[in-house]
């Protein structure tokens, strides 16, 4: 369907109008998501100027940029009009007209702009939602459109109808729109040719699984955009190849210091387009399926009820428990991992991470297994990453983002992914031989992930921690070189060893459309819910740390921390608001459990923390 028609159709409709009321109409969902989706609109069945949506993950932040707001325009005859500046990348100018650079009546702005990726590492499934949920687009004329095919020669006419409809609305002329970017020169052109590959332009942490990328110009609430958050935007259309820089002519350039980095800061719009935001909205999960919450919300609000969502429970650990070699204690740990979340910070530490380490798995399936037991995962899962930890990645592959100052762009890296994006690291695939100094880094950094939940971006001159929420998973033979907050070995039944590929099979056609929604609804709900501890149950807590140190159980403020982040997802997964005694308990059961087998292990490896 076409985009609502009660919202704003031009960037003059919304800046000659009460822009409050605009804003007003979009707090309603349905005309939120009644906007194309740019993520899955191919270009050329949008126009220039008309309203669409983009969703993904603030990758990096460019300079603050001055334009004109309102600006004074000169006609041949010696007239005057004001015309606004705002949500458009050109100038319009009539073919007679002049801007007034002096006229007193100009009114300067400060936008910046933001370079959003689509969500990395985002499953097929979440994609295939999205698509379906997308509002279908007419194809427009090549008079509307300045995109595809004949984007010279349709131009002008586009902006031409474009303009005579806004203007006739506003009672001004109907004057002919310039940019102020020079036309290229065709025996000039080719000298400037973009010096910069589609790769790096694009800048996808994951290159394997390239996202779209978008440059989104904001006006107001500079302060609410971090690096790495999620978001969707709903702005203006900007795709003038007049923007793309190695469009210029030589004569153009000639004061530029560096054409790279003119080029990685306009590059082509019809690969990178350009989107001037008058919505936002913060996401707090990337699950398509629940759009509509985009709120901290509480698991009844899935629509179910207590015994149904035990039923979800119950069904969701059999499953698990089916693709850990009928291991229970494991399903249990592996289920706190997927709904884990960073749900506060205090001082240096990341409160709620549930970083975990499955070891001693069985050693005739392991290669195999891994890459299966994560088909499962990523079936679950919005958004999800399996990284081997091969020699050749860690010594060669870019974890952390890095400042090319060249470009004055921030160049991407693997761990730079979205918030709940659940990365597997597959410590299996380690081989024999030398980690080189890139491979050392990767692993420094992997370890600040896992411990701090923290990113290190390179500046080269400084390195400037950003917080992020990745819940990582580390399967191995033996305890992890990394770091982890839980590492539990595997009780893998003989059994189940031995018909293991046929289990991951059952588990796979287990998962039917109808319980798949179920389950990748109740993983996210159970991840954004709330949780909390009375002043009776923290007495508890406290008589129960004191009672282990009375007995000398070796015991510290990790341990306790861990006992708490433990029952408190455990009670959550149960469908439990707070803490209660059943709960803490069980977490108590579960952590003498793990720790019996940790002591079972042989001592060949011993990871930087327990």
């Amino acid at each position: 369907m076409p985009c609502n028609t009660e919202l704003p159709s031009s960037p003059e409709e919304l800046t000659n109008q009460d822009s409050a009321r605009w804003k007003e109409l979009l707090n309603d969902s349905t005309k939120w998501h009644s906007i194309p989706l740019l993520n899955h609109t191919p270009l050329h069945k949008l126009r220039d100027q008309g309203l669409v949506r983009f969703r993904g993950m603030v990758q990096d932040m460019m300079d603050p940029e001055i334009y004109l707001e309102r600006y004074e325009v000169k006609s041949a005859d010696g007239s005057t009009r004001l015309q606004p500046g705002k949500y458009r990348d050109c100038l319009r100018l009539g073919k007679d007209e002049q801007l007034d650079y002096q006229a007193e009546s100009n009114v300067h702005g400060e936008r910046r702009t933001l370079f959003v990726v689509s969500v990395p590492g985002l499953n097929d499934w979440a994609k295939e939602h999205e698509k379906l949920c997308n509002p279908q687009t007419e194809n427009p004329t090549s008079q509307q459109t300045g995109v595809g095919n004949g984007i010279k020669r349709s131009l002008d006419e586009q902006e031409d109808m474009e303009v005579d409809k806004a203007d006739e609305s506003s009672g001004i002329s109907s004057p002919k729109r310039q940019c102020v970017a020079v036309e290229p020169k065709a025996e000039t052109t080719a000298s400037s040719s973009a010096v910069l590959g589609t790769d790096y332009l694009l800048n996808s942490p994951l290159p394997d699984r390239p996202s779209m990328a978008c440059m989104i110009k904001v006006y107001e609430d500079f302060d609410k955009y971090t690096l790495n958050s999620l978001m969707d935007f709903v702005g203006f259309l900007s795709v003038d190849p007049a923007l793309d820089a190695s469009t210029l002519d030589v004569e153009a350039m000639r004061d530029v210091e560096s054409l790279s980095e003119l080029q990685a800061q306009n590059p082509s719009p019809f690969l990178i387009p350009r989107l001037h935001a008058f919505g936002v909205k913060s996401l707090c999960h990337a699950n398509p399926l629940l759009d509509q919450s985009l709120q901290q919300p509480a698991i009844p609000e899935l629509g179910l009820t207590q015994q149904s969502l035990e039923t979800v429970h119950k069904d969701l650990r059999m499953l698990l428990k089916l693709c850990l070699f009928e291991d229970e204690l494991a399903a249990e740990y592996l289920l706190c991992h997927l709904i884990s979340t960073v749900y506060s910070r205090s001082e240096m530490q990341s409160i709620g991470k549930f970083a975990l380490n499955i070891c001693n798995l069985p050693k005739e399936c392991m290669q195999q297994y891994t890459t299966k037991l994560y088909e499962v995962l990523e079936l679950l899962l919005p958004a999800s990453h399996y990284l081997p930890m091969t020699l050749d990645t860690m010594n060669t592959a870019a974890f952390a983002p890095k400042k090319d100052y060249e470009t004055n762009k921030l160049v991407s890296g693997l761990l730079q992914l979205a918030p709940h994006t659940h990365l597997l690291l597959d410590e299996t695939r380690m081989q024999q031989g030398k980690l080189e100094a890139n491979g050392v880094h990767a692993i420094q950094h992997l370890a600040n992930l896992i411990n701090n939940q923290q990113l290190k971006c390179d500046f080269q001159y400084y390195q400037i921690d950003y917080n992020v929420d990745i819940p990582v998973l580390v399967l191995s033979e033996g305890r992890s070189m990394l770091p982890s907050d839980f590492v539990l070995p595997i009780n893998a039944d003989g059994k189940a060893v031995e018909l293991y590929e046929e289990s991951l099979k059952a588990a796979l056609h287990y998962l039917q459309p109808a319980r798949l929604q179920q389950f990748r609804n109740y993983l996210t709900m159970s991840r954004i819910t709330q949780f909390s501890v009375s002043e009776e149950h923290t007495e508890m807590i406290q008589q129960h740390f004191v009672d282990m140190r009375k007995a000398n159980v070796k015991s510290n403020a990790d341990d306790l921390h861990g006992l708490l982040v433990l029952s408190r997802l455990l009670g959550i997964a149960r469908g439990n608001g707070a803490l209660d005694k059943e709960t803490w308990h069980l977490a108590t059961e579960f952590e003498s459990k793990r720790r019996q087998r940790l002591q079972a292990l042989p001592k060949s490896s011993v990871p930087m923390r327990n």
